[in-house]
């Protein structure tokens, strides 16, 4: 891999230019850091701290807005990070997470639809299992009425 500033490419909001290796190096910490937003414990730790009141960090979370576009959300782990950077645009909601409760709320919410998403598409995969099954044997059916009545 070539770097260099022949190679560098520049940030349009910071106006400076940065070389492969620098971008690769952001985009991993970024990659880390949006997903440390999916962790409501995480957040309340950042909220306890005083953190959301930083305007500078507010405009950061509104630049990691762009991990919401295909191409970059694909590299997401866990993508509930993306709800989590949409909620944290809202005052409201920052205030709120300096409440342990508000954290815990959300963390058991989580839990439940992550329970709730395994038993759904397990009952899904059956049913489907079992349409196919039966599609299968109709079709076996059809053809051997079909074989019959042609002799």
């Amino acid at each position: 891999m070539k770097s260099g500033v022949n190679k560098a490419k520049m940030d349009r909001k910071e106006k400076r230019f940065e070389t492969e290796e620098q971008q690769r190096t952001r985009f991993q910490i970024e990659l880390e850091f949006i997903q440390c937003l999916a962790n409501p414990n995480y957040l309340n730790f950042l909220a306890q701290r005083g953190i959301f009141k930083d305007q500078n960090f507010i405009n950061y979370l509104k630049y990691l807005q762009y991990w919401k576009e295909p191409k970059y959300a694909k590299f997401l782990k866990y993508p509930q990070c993306l709800h989590m950077i949409e909620l944290l645009q809202y005052e409201h909601f920052r205030k709120e997470l300096v409440n342990a409760q508000c954290a815990k709320f959300i963390d058991d919410q989580q839990l439940l639809h992550w329970q709730h998403y395994q038993r759904k598409r397990s009952s899904m995969m059956q049913e489907q299992a079992e349409r196919t099954q039966a599609a299968k044997e109709t079709t076996r059916d059809t053809k051997q009425i079909t074989s019959q009545s042609g002799t």
